[in-house]
C-alpha cells in the first residue's frame, strides 16, 4: 500500500507547528494509497473530530490530545487511531488491518495507538487514560 506524500506532510504540520487538531485518512482502494480525507483546524474539538469518521468504513486517524497532568502541567500526546467498525465491509477491515504497521512507521512520532470498533473504544477517557 502506498503512502501519498501529503499524508506525512499534513503529519509533520501537526506535530511540529500543530496547524490541525486531527487528520483522517482514507485507504484508496483504486489508487491502492492512504490519502488525507480530512484536516481539522487547531480550534476542533474532540467531538468534531469524533463525527468526521464514518459509522461503517474503516479509517485510520491521528489526534493531537492536550491534557494537564496531575500535577496541572498542560501537555499534549499524538494519538494514533485506527478505526474499524464492526459494520464495516470485511474486506476493507483486512486492507486496513494488513495495512496499519506500515503506514504507522510512515508517521514519525506517534506516542499512543489505539484501535476501536465502536465510539466508546475511543472515548474522551480512554484518551485521558492512556495519556498519562
Amino acid at each position: 500500500m502506498a503512502v501519498h506524500d501529503d499524508c506525512k506532510l499534513k503529519f509533520q504540520e501537526l506535530k511540529a507547528k500543530r496547524t490541525h487538531r486531527f487528520i483522517v485518512f482514507k485507504i484508496e482502494e483504486k489508487q491502492k494509497q492512504v490519502i488525507v480525507e480530512k484536516l481539522g483546524e487547531p480550534t476542533e474539538s474532540y467531538e468534531d473530530f469524533t463525527k468526521c469518521l464514518p459509522a461503517d468504513e474503516c479509517r485510520y486517524a491521528v489526534y493531537d490530545f492536550d491534557f494537564l497532568t496531575a500535577e496541572n502541567v498542560p501537555k499534549s500526546r499524538i494519538f494514533f487511531i485506527a478505526w474499524s467498525p464492526d459494520t464495516s465491509r470485511i474486506r476493507s477491515k483486512m486492507i486496513y488491518a494488513s495495512s496499519k504497521d506500515r503506514f504507522k512507521r510512515e508517521l514519525d512520532g506517534i506516542q499512543v495507538e489505539l484501535q476501536a470498533t465502536d465510539p466508546t473504544e475511543m472515548g474522551l477517557d480512554v484518551f485521558k487514560s492512556r495519556a498519562n
